[in-house]
């Protein structure tokens, strides 16, 4: 974690003047960090960050020495009204201020927005995001945890930036916001004037987000010992290893849903591609054609993510030789499968499987 957050506070020249005087001031006057609260967003995010922010300064000396320091952030749960909601996931949020009479933050925080891919109303968020674009133009650095960059992107501080989102949120945001460059395999990502737009993927790599703004607001070494505080683990093979490669997909053409319900059960076979065009009774150059069109894939694309999603499930769960696995669903070449894992899944078999079956095996002996 330590080479990872000392990239990312390198990351954030050159130094903003109002940034750098919050942070030599901290220890007299606590940086205001706004959490923005949602009825779409759920509470773990928002309220998870907040607890990072509340122990920056505060908790290692608690532990350490038995006498707590003094709270160098001050967050705070902002929303467009004041009053208790509920949450996505039922949780009672209750907001400190509103967005109009938020002070100045130094740091705002848009938390994950519980909506499918590819389906945020616009309308429905038109005062978050309007605040967002005031707050960005007065200075504040804007972070986004997860499908939260989605906001980021509606309100247009995106375009021509890189960015990052939940991997099951990729493909919209870069079909749905074009001028937006989207880096899929990483977790957290860093751009705009002065690196003050910060997005972040999915699940819990909300804390690498959380201790990314430590480190560059209060310094690595603070964000060092909230990461030992937290237990946390600093996401550094970004979020690839952890998404599907297979995205479910309506596909209205009769013949290509056919050759696709064929496959699932024979992508093992040599040849895929031509006895699948052979199955859809169209010459190949057409099935190839209709089959991007209506997949997104190619042919030949589709058949590496089933392999590839089988091969991860049999390095979950079995002991079979990274070259047996390779063999099982169809590939005689094993350093070929080798290079074809680590390119598409981020990190090696080898490297998977010790991740992985390591965690699976922890969570089956948990549960006998």
């Amino acid at each position: 974690m330590n080479t990872a957050i000392k990239s990312a506070t390198a990351a954030s020249s050159p130094p903003d003047p109002a940034r750098a005087g919050a942070k030599a001031s901290c220890a007299k006057a606590p940086l205001t960090v706004a959490l923005v609260a949602l009825p779409d967003s759920s509470a773990s995010t928002l309220y998870g960050m907040f607890d990072v922010f509340c122990s920056a300064g505060r908790d290692w000396e608690f532990l350490t020495t038995g006498k707590a320091g003094p709270s160098a952030m001050r967050p705070l749960v902002a929303a467009e009204t004041l009053g208790t909601f509920r949450a996505a996931n039922g949780v009672s949020i209750t907001p400190d201020v509103t967005f109009a009479d938020c002070p100045p933050p130094a740091i705002v925080c848009v938390p994950d927005v519980h909506v499918a891919p590819g389906a945020l109303a616009a309308e429905d968020y038109t005062t978050v995001i309007d605040w967002l674009r005031r707050c960005y133009a007065a200075g504040s650095t804007l972070a986004a945890a997860c499908s939260g960059s989605l906001l980021l992107a509606e309100s247009g501080l995106l375009d021509g930036q890189d960015a990052t989102t939940h991997w099951g949120y990729c493909e919209a945001l870069g079909q749905n916001y074009p001028a937006v460059t989207v880096h899929p395999a990483r977790a957290l990502v860093a751009s705009g004037d002065g690196q003050r737009l910060i997005t972040s993927g999915g699940g819990t790599s909300w804390q690498d987000l959380a201790l990314f703004l430590v480190a560059r607001f209060l310094g690595q070494d603070e964000a060092m010992r909230l990461g030992r505080v937290y237990l946390a683990d600093w996401h550094s093979h970004g979020q690839l290893p952890y998404s599907a490669l297979a995205r479910v997909r309506q596909v209205e053409d009769s013949r290509i849903a056919a050759s696709q319900e064929w496959i699932a059960d024979h992508y093992a076979e040599t040849g895929p591609v031509a006895a699948m065009a052979a199955r859809s009774g169209l010459p190949e150059r057409s099935f190839k054609r209709r089959f991007a069109k209506a997949t997104g894939m190619t042919p030949l694309d589709y058949v590496h993510t089933l392999r590839l999603e089988e091969a991860k499930q049999m390095l979950e769960t079995t002991d079979l030789a990274v070259e047996a696995v390779a063999q099982e669903i169809g590939y005689e070449d094993a350093s070929f499968f080798r290079r074809l894992f680590r390119r598409k899944v981020g990190m090696s078999p080898a490297d998977y499987r010790r991740r992985f079956g390591g965690f699976r095996r922890a969570l089956t002996a948990a549960a006998l």
